[in-house]
């Protein structure tokens, strides 16, 4: 089964990883070293948050589409990147999330696998 590991940064730990950028870097590195070593890593993208804010295109019920910018759900977290991976099941996504060193915020959601 795939799983999507969605990362959310916070304030909070935005600011844990600018104070020791290095140490981070080693922790998250290692992290995704260790699921591409086991087999389980298929893909995955870290997100621009810190330099360019997002956009976001709506579409209203009159089907025009209108653009504003920042994200699409305001609040602390920022949407950061994602990791696929491939695992047996529910419970092992959500065990390789809780593995993540470092202190962001990890969604699990089941990949919509077509039939």
């Amino acid at each position: 089964m795939k799983y999507a590991l969605v990362i959310f940064e916070t304030d909070a730990s935005r600011r844990l990883i600018r104070a020791d950028r290095a140490a981070y870097r080693k922790e998250y590195e290692g992290w995704i070293g260790a699921l591409a070593a086991a087999g389980k890593l298929v893909g995955g993208d870290a997100l621009e948050t810190g330099r360019t804010a997002p956009a976001t295109v709506r579409v209203r019920a009159d089907g025009t589409r209108t653009v504003a910018e920042g994200p699409a759900h305001a609040g602390e977290e920022t949407l950061g990147g994602w990791f696929l991976v491939e695992v047996a099941d529910r419970e092992e996504a959500l065990a390789l999330a809780a593995s993540l060193p470092t202190p962001e915020t990890v969604e699990v959601r089941p990949v919509l696998e077509s039939a």
